[in-house]
């Protein structure tokens, strides 16, 4: 692995002067920039996917929505379609998204949901069709410089933080770490429930960035949910699926109680049947008794769509829920609602 990345080590030079160019570009005033003319929020990272910018999406709109009216605007990446689009009750994640159509499962009618690969449009729109709109979430524009968010925080995995790694392909970086000067908060994601003060300082200091702005969350999991509304059943075997880009903290966490056997696709895979029935091969002959099929709730999105095609509603799918929690949560929180709230 390691030569393969010096290899690729003149490819990461030649990617990441472009984007520095590129970025050098915008923040001159070269390329323009559409700024956003309401409060708008963007959540991102400099690494390609992993860091849970999902789950801290929901906890905005959590935290926020019910004194601001919010809309999220995401690029809707999987979907097959193109353009604008406003997620109803019977959108599919083919039209959205599987991430776009969890927000709109999660919140329906306190939230609009909306996504549009350019952002500068979605965003004309937004105001256009819901001129009450207060707050604007874009999930995952950090890079898509086109649009201007007036506050962005960046994500970074605790397992792989953005100061220990290196421009794609040699590493995961999609910009240099000089990117983060961008960003107002950093949040320092899936990390330990219990992290010592010191680690924290240290870690700080690793990112280069100010302590104050830089924040720590965890993974909750909460509820093992059924595709079917069937009660959870005792069991000791879990088949877990996933098509997300890092299950490795789902996975260890089913692993500490369950006996844990995985299969694993692209992140934001299209399921087919064939998939479905492959699942349900190995599921049949994985464990003799007490045996579940558990996925996650993103993937549930794209799932679901396609039980009444599938024998799904003959064996026990389930998936699990998740939530975030923010170290200094009442600093963040009110750092958040001030930004809202300032005229």
């Amino acid at each position: 692995m390691q030569k393969l990345r010096l290899i690729l080590l003149p490819f990461s030079w030649i990617y990441g002067l472009i984007m520095f160019f590129r970025n050098s570009f915008y923040d001159m005033g070269i390329f323009n920039s559409y700024k956003i003319p309401k409060k708008s929020i963007c959540i991102g990272n400099l690494a390609i996917g992993g860091t849970g910018k999902s789950p801290h999406v929901s906890y905005l709109i959590n935290q926020l929505k019910k004194k601001t009216k919010i809309t999220v605007l995401s690029r809707g990446y999987g979907r097959t379609t193109s353009g604008f689009f406003l997620a109803t009750k019977n959108s599919t994640s083919t039209q959205i998204g599987d991430e776009p159509k969890m927000y709109f499962a999660r919140f329906h009618s306190e939230i609009n949901v909306v996504v549009c690969e350019k952002r500068a449009e979605g965003v004309q729109k937004i105001n256009s069709l819901f001129p009450e709109n207060e707050l604007i979430i874009l999930d995952d524009a950090f890079q898509h410089r086109a649009v201007k968010a007036e506050v962005n925080i960046v994500l970074t995995d605790y397992a792989s933080l953005f100061s220990s790694d290196f421009v794609v392909p040699a590493g995961n970086l999609r910009e240099w770490e000089i990117g983060k000067k961008r960003a107002k908060w950093v949040i320092v994601t899936k990390c330990p429930s219990l992290l010592s003060d010191n680690e924290k300082q240290s870690i700080s200091r690793k990112l280069k960035f100010n302590p104050l702005n830089v924040f720590f969350s965890s993974i909750i999991y909460g509820e093992i949910i059924s595709f079917n509304n069937n009660p959870l059943p005792n069991f000791k075997n879990a088949l877990v699926i996933t098509g997300i880009s890092n299950p490795t903290p789902l996975i260890n966490h089913l692993a500490k109680d369950f006996s844990v056997e995985t299969l694993k696709f692209p992140d934001h895979h299209n399921y087919t049947i064939g998939d479905i029935e492959r699942i349900h091969q190995i599921f049949d002959t994985f464990a003799s008794e007490s045996k579940v099929i558990i996925t996650t709730e993103k993937d549930y999105m794209r799932l679901s769509e396609m039980i009444y095609e599938t024998k799904m509603n003959d064996y026990p799918w389930f998936f699990q829920s998740i939530e975030v929690e923010i170290d200094r949560k009442d600093i963040f929180n009110n750092l958040v609602k001030q930004y809202v709230d300032t005229i």
